[in-house]
């Protein structure tokens, strides 16, 4: 059994053009467990998943993969050990569904290496996964945004990695997506102890699927424990400045509500 963390940010800095984003980043990612990131807007969870993958290059600090620093993994090392999932697509041409999901097959392949059998299955079983089976033939540039989000998630998921990374994986999806697309990834975890580390701005969503949540704020983990320890009424207002009810809802997670505002109408 693994002992080594299959994540560690040890004071990462990075960040884009002016100020870094990050400044200044701890924390660690058990083997097989699912971790929520959650913050407001422009706190640095996207940034930190960039940061995990080494897409982006640190100023400070340094990430560790299975105990070994990112930095010295080839490119196809880390993905075949780390799959993501963007917000969006950025995926211009029209390949169809099944085709697009097949990409995740690429750091499995040799040069110049074709597709075998077992990569059109490991597709194929994503595909019925995300449930786009039926959609597999039709060209991506057709897709909504929802149906877009999960074939990305097919892809991810094609890719056969032991740790998912997720940006925001239930935006533009509806109710019943966002819970189904849950459920997978706390199937896949229980399953196959597949790692998931997955950002969040549905904190109830975060609450109830993830056995750990971290909050970033100011480009800082600013908290990190059980959501039960984490989501209070007392962080959200501190961090999220915004009035809230934290009570427990049917899943025996911290449910949040939000309260009208002074001067607002109840």
């Amino acid at each position: 059994m693994a002992t080594e963390p299959a994540l560690i940010a040890e004071q990462v800095v990075c960040g884009y053009e002016g100020p870094p984003v990050l400044r200044g980043v701890d924390l660690a990612v058990a083997h097989g467990e699912v971790l929520g990131l959650i913050g407001p807007n422009g706190s640095g969870k996207s940034t930190l998943l960039r940061a995990f993958t080494g897409v982006l290059r640190l100023t400070g600090g340094r990430v560790l993969l299975a105990g070994r620093p990112l930095s010295s993994y080839h490119r196809s090392e880390i993905a075949r050990q780390i799959a993501v999932v963007p917000q969006m697509s950025d995926s211009l041409f029209a390949f169809t569904v099944e085709d697009y999901v097949l990409m995740g097959r690429t750091p499995h392949l040799g040069r110049l290496q074709s597709q075998r059998p077992s990569d059109l299955q490991a597709a194929r079983e994503a595909l019925e996964l995300a449930d786009l089976t039926a959609l597999a033939h039709r060209p991506i540039t057709e897709l909504s945004g929802g149906e877009l989000q999960r074939a990305a998630l097919a892809r991810a998921l094609a890719q056969q990695t032991n740790i998912l990374l997720l940006d925001e994986p239930t935006a533009f999806l509806d109710l019943s997506h966002q819970h189904a697309i849950f459920e997978l990834l706390t199937r896949l975890n229980r399953e196959q102890s597949k790692t998931v580390v997955c950002v969040s701005h549905d904190l109830n969503l975060a609450a109830q699927y993830c056995g750990r949540v971290a909050v970033l704020a100011d480009g800082r983990v600013y908290i990190e424990g059980p959501p039960q320890a984490v989501i209070t009424e007392q962080m959200i207002a501190e961090v999220y400045h915004a009035r809230v009810e934290v009570d427990t809802g049917p899943a025996a997670a911290p449910r949040v509500t939000l309260l009208p505002g002074p001067g607002e109408r109840k």
